[in-house]
């Protein structure tokens, strides 16, 4: 008797290990595409001039075909990743050089890879080219490493150093409008190198001003219009490198991020 009220109870951890178990083959360094999942950097040139461009923002100085390279990974020999390397961001110069997808997304799950060459290295993950995931080596602060860009306190302690990959597991859902005005703001929650540091985080605007993102010069940033938008990795003159990013477009009925 004792053991058939057991069962159930037994049945609920190993229901909850395996798919834990399951959950973890698709988050973390490494992961593999979930299915129904859209790669969109895969270490190739032919990848990044199909299914990427240059965001020409107000600040935008380069041209196509893009001028990011094609290098060695630095870590698993006999691969090849994308490095964020366009001159005219020399200095810093963000906004100038940024790359974003072709295609426009609204909710998704993202998983992407990051190598960060040298100290202070910066880049960063924007989604909808506007609400920016943080790649600062070296900053702790809201504006550092994983950090909801202003909005949240950096998780840097899950960073695992400079020429090391590291990865962002990510689901978003877009800002909800009606009547044209927002009413349920943008929310994600992400992983960062299998650790969970962000559930259900509300984003507040666009940081950065205009040459930040999409809707960036609106209100001061707080203007966020009704618009799916692409995925934008930024270019500031730093050695920072991608690799093995995917996505697979989602509809968050709920205001519910979490994995």
């Amino acid at each position: 008797m004792k053991l058939r009220c057991l069962l159930p109870f037994l049945g609920s951890i190993l229901f909850t290990v395996v798919s834990a178990s399951a959950a973890d083959a698709n988050i973390g360094v490494g992961a593999k595409p979930v299915a129904g999942a859209e790669v969109i950097i895969d270490g190739s040139r032919k990848m990044l001039d199909e299914k990427w461009t240059y965001w020409q923002g107000p600040r935008f100085a380069s041209s196509l075909p893009i001028k990011w390279k094609i290098v060695d990974d630095p870590v698993d020999k006999g691969q090849t990743v994308v490095q964020t390397d366009d001159p005219v961001a020399l200095g810093g110069k963000f906004g100038t050089a940024d790359i974003v997808t072709k295609k426009a997304y609204r909710d998704f799950r993202l998983h992407i890879e990051f190598c960060v060459m040298n100290s202070r290295g910066n880049s960063g993950v924007y989604l909808q080219n506007r609400y920016e995931i943080q790649i600062m080596e070296g900053d702790k602060t809201k504006h550092g490493m994983g950090a909801v860009i202003n909005e949240t306190e950096s998780p840097y302690h899950c960073f695992a150093g400079l020429g090391k990959w590291n990865s962002y597991d990510i689901v978003f859902r877009a800002a909800r409008f009606k009547d044209g005005k927002r009413v349920e703001k943008a929310m994600v929650t992400m992983y960062f190198n299998g650790e969970k540091v962000h559930k259900n985080v509300e984003i507040n605007q666009v940081w950065g001003g205009a040459n930040s993102g999409v809707d960036g010069g609106n209100d001061g940033g707080k203007g966020i219009t009704d618009s799916p938008q692409g995925l934008k990795l930024q270019c500031e003159g730093h050695d920072v490198r991608y690799r093995n990013a995917w996505l697979k477009e989602l509809d968050l009925k709920d205001a519910n991020t979490d994995f």
